[in-house]
């Protein structure tokens, strides 16, 4: 199973959080950049540096699509932390972070990147075909294509690391400490989307918008755990956030972007916030479940994590031999 292979590498509960620590200051010290470039413009521009405590300011300061890039430098130096921790502190092969499978399953990863990729732009097509008012179009080649390459890059990256993070490292760890799929499942998801509260959505639509970014956790955790790996989680949400960066931007949302539109509407925190969650996501599940033939729903999501027997009676024979 995907969580009980961590117990065959080094999974004590104090390495999971010194690696925790170790990816979140790396992630931190990517965002430097971000602000040393911020910081230079306001000051080159004769403003002042305390306009800027807004994070919603300082991502107008520069070029968007400068912006886009520094902003996600601080995801690609996590990313390469995941793998460094998993790698050398964990000595764990980075594919038993992946998958349960022998090696990635990249179909599976495109799978789920063209389930979203496919809805999003059918929705926004039909939306703007009903309600042309609601959009500019605001296509420029030049910009676009810088933007386009950046994100092909670099959202990716952004979006790996938030799997590798939660759905894995965190899942993982939480997994073989607790000995439980639930517990983790929970408080990956809560956490997920707890970080989203800084995100300017959150300011303009309530605290509503929490019930998305929380129940998208949960979608994507119960997608890892049914499928034993990270590939179809990986997909989508990447598809999710690349097709949105480069389809659709809005004045109020984390990706201000060269888009091929713009949203001019003004957004409500109504049932339209929820019903990815109640009504999107199940069906997905299900067109996953069908393909994939998933079975033991109880068993797989709330089920006992179990140490395999042969590990636990090394582990005891250890115990006795240091006694």
């Amino acid at each position: 199973m995907y969580i009980k292979q961590a117990f065959n590498v080094l999974h004590e509960w104090w390495r999971y959080l010194v690696g925790f620590i170790i990816i979140f200051l790396a992630s931190q010290i990517g965002s430097i950049p971000f602000i040393i470039a911020v910081m230079f413009k306001v000051v080159a521009n004769g403003g002042d540096i305390e306009t800027i405590q807004d994070p919603n300011v300082m991502m107008t300061i520069l070029d968007s699509n400068l912006t886009l890039f520094l902003m996600l430098l601080s995801f690609a130096l996590g990313l390469v932390a995941t793998y460094f921790v998993v790698k050398y502190f964990h000595k764990q092969p980075f594919v038993e972070l992946t998958t349960s499978r022998k090696k990635t399953d990249w179909g599976r990863v495109f799978f789920g990147f063209g389930l979203i990729a496919i809805t999003t732009i059918v929705v926004t097509g039909l939306d703007y075909y009903n309600n042309p008012e609601d959009y500019v179009l605001q296509f420029d080649l030049v910009p676009f294509l810088i933007l386009a390459v950046i994100a092909i890059v670099m959202i990716p990256m952004q979006t790996s690391f938030e799997e590798y993070l939660f759905r894995g490292y965190l899942m993982q760890g939480l997994g073989v400490v607790t000995k439980t799929k639930w517990i983790p499942l929970i408080v990956t998801s809560v956490i997920f989307g707890a970080l989203h509260l800084a995100n300017p959505e959150v300011d303009k639509l309530g605290n509503i918008i929490m019930i998305y970014y929380i129940g998208t956790g949960f979608f994507l955790g119960i997608m890892t755990l049914m499928d034993e790996g990270l590939e179809l989680a990986l997909g989508f949400h990447a598809g999710n956030n690349l097709i949105a960066a480069l389809l659709v931007t809005a004045d109020w949302t984390v990706f201000k972007t060269n888009s091929v539109l713009k949203d001019i509407s003004e957004p409500s925190a109504g049932f339209d916030v929820i019903a990815p969650v109640l009504i999107l996501y199940p069906i997905f599940l299900l067109i996953m479940a069908w393909r994939y033939k998933w079975t033991d729903w109880g068993g797989k999501l709330f089920g006992k994590v179990e140490e395999p027997v042969v590990i636990a009676e090394e582990n005891n024979q250890n115990s006795n031999y240091i006694e």
